[in-house]
C-alpha cells in the first residue's frame, strides 16, 4: 500500500511498514510542521492512505469534506509500539488496499469503518 504517515506517527511504526514492503512517505522526514490541510492535500495528490494519531483529520474529511484516498486513525493509549503495529497489521490484513479505501478509526478493541464515499455512514466491526 501507499501510505502518508503524519509526523505524529512514531518512526519505528513507519519503519515496520517499510520493512513489510509498503511505500511510505513520512511527514517527519518530508515536511515537519506541515499543516493538517496540506498533509491531507498531499495524500490526495499522491494517492496515499493517511496514517495518523491526530483526530483532527477526521474533522477535515467529514466536516470540511476534504477529499482523501483514505485515513487510518490510530487512537491507542498504548506506548507499546509493537501493539500498535499488530493492530495496524491486522487492519491491513482485514481491509487491504480496497478501491473504496475506508476510514479506519482504531480505539483499542473496536475499529469503526466509515466509507469516504458515503460521509456519515458508520458501521462498527
Amino acid at each position: 500500500m501507499r501510505w502518508l504517515a503524519d509526523e505524529c506517527v512514531s518512526a519505528p511504526l513507519v519503519q515496520r511498514l517499510r520493512d513489510a514492503g509498503h511505500d511510505v512517505t513520512y511527514m517527519a522526514e518530508a515536511g515537519p510542521g506541515t499543516t493538517d490541510a496540506a498533509v491531507l492535500k498531499l495524500a490526495q495528490a499522491e494517492d496515499r492512505v493517511l496514517l495518523t494519531e491526530d483526530k483532527d483529520f477526521g474533522d477535515l474529511v467529514f466536516r470540511s469534506r476534504m477529499a482523501a484516498p483514505g485515513v487510518v486513525l490510530l487512537r491507542l493509549d498504548l506506548e507499546n509500539g509493537l501493539a500498535k503495529w499488530l493492530r495496524l497489521e491486522a487492519a491491513i490484513a482485514e481491509f487491504g488496499d480496497r478501491g473504496s479505501r475506508p476510514l479506519h478509526r482504531d480505539r483499542g478493541e473496536t475499529i469503526q469503518v466509515a466509507s469516504l464515499a458515503a460521509i456519515g455512514a458508520v458501521s462498527e466491526r
